[in-house]
């Protein structure tokens, strides 16, 4: 019968090195995903928490817009405004710039015939 410490079993000088590099990659590649997961859930957990607060949008003036127009929506969305209104039984969207308020286009929508 054999022992388990026998020759045979044992690796030559060179490979137990290879090993124990090759185990110490393992262990810090191991380490270093686990924090890439703790920092992962912990900006998540933070999110949760907090909140997805943004900054608030301050914004003044008059917007003019066709007479007899029904606003059904306005949005603010970084340097424009986009204001859905409803005129005459047609929906469009008009677009103009946050700052002064210029007119920068419009989309109409229309049902298919």
């Amino acid at each position: 019968m054999t022992s388990p410490d026998s020759d045979d079993d044992k690796l030559d000088p060179a490979a137990e090195r290879v090993l124990r590099k090759l185990r110490g990659f393992a262990a810090f590649s191991g380490l270093l995903m686990g924090f890439g997961f703790l920092a992962l859930f912990g900006a998540i957990g933070y999110r949760v928490v907090v909140g997805w607060k943004s900054t608030p949008v301050e914004i003044t003036g008059t917007i003019q817009l066709p007479k007899g127009a029904n606003v059904r929506s306005a949005i603010v969305s970084g340097d424009m405004i986009a204001v859905t209104l409803e005129r005459g039984g047609i929906v469009e969207t008009r677009f103009f710039d946050a700052a002064t308020h210029a007119p920068r286009g419009s989309l109409t929508f229309a049902s298919e015939p």
